[in-house]
C-alpha cells in the first residue's frame, strides 16, 4: 500500500510550501480547520495505511467545556475523500478523543462521554457500516492487534494536566487521596466489552516501595496518567503522578510544578513489575517516556546530569539508565527507529531548538553520532496558547506501520492541520 499512497498524495493533497522541508510534506486535512491526530506513540493511519483518523475540533479559541461535541473524521489517502463518521464528547485539545485503529481498516476505538452521568466510556465503531458498541471506561491506547484497550482514569486527567483526558464538570472530577484500591490501570476486551482493573495504584506502589516509605503516600493525591503497550503487546508501561494534599488549586498541577512522577513496566499477568524511572530521577527534569521498537528498552528525555535535557534510554527492568548522546539536545516527543540508527522528534516553541518565531523543527537525529537533519519547519504556536496554555499545538510526530511515513500536527495559516512526510529518501542514509 506504501507506493499506492505515495502515488495519490500529490494528486489529492496540497504540498506544504510554507517553509523549506528536506522531505516531501503534504497536508492531509486541507478542507477542515481544527484537525489533529492523537499522540506520538501510535499511528493515526489504518493498518493498511490507506486511511487517516483524526479529530475535528468545534473551535480553537479556548479549552472545551463539559459536553462540547467534536467530530471523528476519516480521510481516504487513496482518493482524497473525507468523512465525518462519529461525534464525541469525550475529548480534550491535546490528544483529542484518543482515536486508535482497531483490528482492521473498518474499526475505530475512541473515548466518549455520557453527559447524563458524566461517565467516560469507549466506542468501537465500524465506520463504513455504522455499527456502534459502547463499553469500558474510555481509551488511552489500543494494543498492536486492536484486541485490547489500556485506560487509566480520563475524567481525572485534569488534576494532573489539561488537554489529555475528557472534560467533566469540576464537581465530577475524581479525587484520589492516598493510594486507592479501586483506581489504576484498566484492561478492556474490545470483542466482549469486559473491563477489569489490571493493577491498582495501591498495588503498584506497595510492590515497588520499601515498607517504611509507604506512609508518605497518605499525604499525596495519586493518579495513573499515561499508559502504553509494548510493540509486542505483552507488556505495559504506565506512570504514576502525585501531588501534595491540600493544594488550593487541584487542577493542572503539572503546570504548578507540584508533580512527582514514577514510571512502571509490567507483564500482562502482573509479574515483572518494575519502577523503571523513579521520582528522584524524573525530578531532575523528564519528559515523554516511550518504548523502543524491540520492547526491551525505553526512551525518555531526561536531564540526567542536570546539565540540560538529553535523549536517554533505560532497560525495561529499570537497569542501565544512560544517555544516548552526549549533546544536550533531548526535546519533544522522540521515537527510536527499529534500525536503532536514528530517532525522530519535535520541539516545543519555548525550547532552544525552536526558531523563536512560532515555528519549530521536525528533527531526525542519527545515533550515536548525534548528527541532525531538519525534516520540516512548521508553525506550531497557536493564537490561543498564551491565554490558555493547554491550547498549544504539539506536533506529536508518529510513524506509520511501515516506518516510512511520519504524521504530525501543524498550525499553518492559523489553524490545526494534520501533515504527512515521506522519509523514504532519508531512512537509507541514516542506517
Amino acid at each position: 500500500m506504501e507506493e499506492d499512497i505515495r502515488a495519490s498524495l500529490d494528486q489529492y493533497f496540497p504540498r506544504d510550501t510554507s517553509h523549506h522541508s528536506t522531505v516531501p510534506v503534504w497536508c492531509l486535512t486541507p478542507n477542515r480547520s481544527g484537525c489533529l491526530h492523537r499522540f506520538f506513540d501510535t499511528s493515526p493511519l489504518s493498518p493498511s495505511g490507506r486511511y487517516l483518523a483524526c479529530l475535528h475540533l468545534p473551535q480553537e479559541e479556548r479549552p472545551p467545556e463539559p459536553g462540547e461535541t467534536a467530530e471523528v473524521v476519516v480521510v481516504d489517502l487513496a482518493d482524497g475523500s473525507e468523512r465525518t463518521v462519529a461525534e464525541t464528547r469525550g475529548w480534550e485539545e491535546q490528544t483529542g478523543a484518543n482515536i486508535n485503529w482497531g483490528k482492521d481498516d473498518h474499526t475505530l476505538l475512541f473515548s466518549d462521554l455520557d453527559t447524563a452521568t458524566w461517565a467516560p466510556h469507549c466506542v468501537r465503531l465500524d465506520w463504513p457500516g455504522g455499527e456502534v458498541v459502547r463499553f469500558g471506561r474510555g481509551v488511552s491506547q489500543a494494543s498492536p492487534d486492536g484486541r485490547w484497550i489500556l485506560c487509566t482514569n480520563p475524567a481525572a486527567m485534569r488534576r494532573i494536566q489539561g488537554g489529555v483526558g475528557v472534560v467533566v464538570p469540576d464537581e465530577h472530577v475524581p479525587d484520589n487521596f492516598g493510594l486507592p484500591e479501586d483506581d489504576g490501570l484498566f484492561l478492556t476486551d474490545t470483542e466482549t466489552g469486559d473491563c477489569r482493573l489490571l493493577i491498582s495504584i495501591r498495588e503498584a506502589v506497595e510492590r515497588t516501595t520499601p515498607q517504611a516509605e509507604l506512609a508518605e503516600y497518605d499525604e499525596w493525591e495519586c493518579y495513573f496518567f499515561n499508559c502504553k503497550w509494548s510493540p509486542q503487546g505483552d507488556r505495559v508501561l504506565f506512570d504514576l503522578r502525585r501531588f501534595p494534599r491540600g493544594l488550593d488549586n487541584r487542577f493542572n498541577t503539572f503546570a504548578q510544578k507540584m508533580i512527582r512522577c514514577d514510571a512502571f513496566t509490567m507483564k500482562l499477568d502482573g509479574s515483572e513489575l518494575h519502577n523503571v524511572v523513579n521520582a528522584t530521577q524524573w525530578a531532575k527534569g523528564g519528559q515523554h517516556i516511550n518504548w523502543f521498537p524491540d520492547g526491551g528498552k525505553l526512551s525518555m528525555n531526561l536531564d540526567i546530569e542536570r546539565h540540560g535535557m538529553r535523549f536517554c534510554q533505560v532497560d525495561r527492568d529499570g537497569k542501565n539508565l544512560r544517555k544516548m548522546l552526549e549533546v544536550p539536545m533531548g526535546t519533544g516527543h522522540p521515537t527510536v527507529h527499529p534500525s536503532g540508527a536514528f530517532l525522530v522528534t519535535d520541539t516545543y516553541v519555548f525550547e532552544r531548538c525552536a526558531y523563536g518565531d512560532g515555528t519549530t523543527p521536525i528533527r531526525l537525529v542519527e545515533l550515536p553520532s548525534g548528527r541532525e537533519t531538519i525534516l520540516a519547519r512548521i508553525r506550531s504556536e497557536t493564537a490561543a496558547q498564551k491565554e490558555y496554555p493547554s491550547m498549544r499545538l504539539d506536533p506529536h510526530p508518529a510513524w506509520d506501520r511501515s516506518w516510512r511515513y511520519l504524521v504530525f500536527n501543524a498550525f499553518p495559516n492559523g489553524t490545526r492541520r494534520v501533515m504527512l512526510a515521506d522519509l523514504k529518501a532519508k531512512i537509507p542514509a541514516a542506517r
